[in-house]
């Protein structure tokens, strides 16, 4: 990530789960901006630049996505495949953080090539060990560039 500002884009529907998943990161300096979308279709949205997030400068791309299953509107596993079927967008990273630990979730999201799949409640250490796994390192300059 040599210094480049990281980017995670969060797709969860549960406000309380998408808050300690924030805080947690912030607090761990995982990543400089976390864009927080609450459904799949703004997810899908927002990866295209299309509808309220046209403005790529204050939408960039993401470096990683987190994406919970059980979405409203386009559900996650559909989000997934969307991504990874994208030549645009199949590289960008995909961790599946969902409470699900159904042996089809599991089995559906290894088909459409998600990097990893962790399962809620998260124990951060660990996710901060995955996210280095995946390439991602520390970054604790400019925490809120907002």
């Amino acid at each position: 990530m040599n210094g480049e500002p990281l980017t995670i884009l969060l797709v969860e529907d549960n406000p309380d789960h998408a808050e300690l998943v924030i805080r947690n990161m912030e607090d761990s300096l995982v990543a400089n901006r976390i864009i927080h979308v609450e459904d799949g279709e703004a997810a899908l949205e927002y990866l295209s630049h299309r509808g309220k997030f046209t403005d790529e400068q204050r939408y960039p791309m993401p470096h990683l996505v987190l994406l919970d299953l059980r979405l409203p509107k386009v559900d996650g596993l559909e989000v997934l495949k969307a991504i990874k079927i994208s030549p645009k967008l199949r590289a960008l990273p995909v961790v599946i953080l969902t409470t699900s630990s159904a042996e089809r979730d599991i089995a559906m999201a290894s088909e459409y090539y998600a990097n990893s799949y962790v399962t809620k409640p998260v124990d951060f250490q660990q996710f901060s060990k995955l996210l280095q796994d995946l390439g991602f390192y520390w970054l604790a300059w400019n925490k809120h560039p907002w």
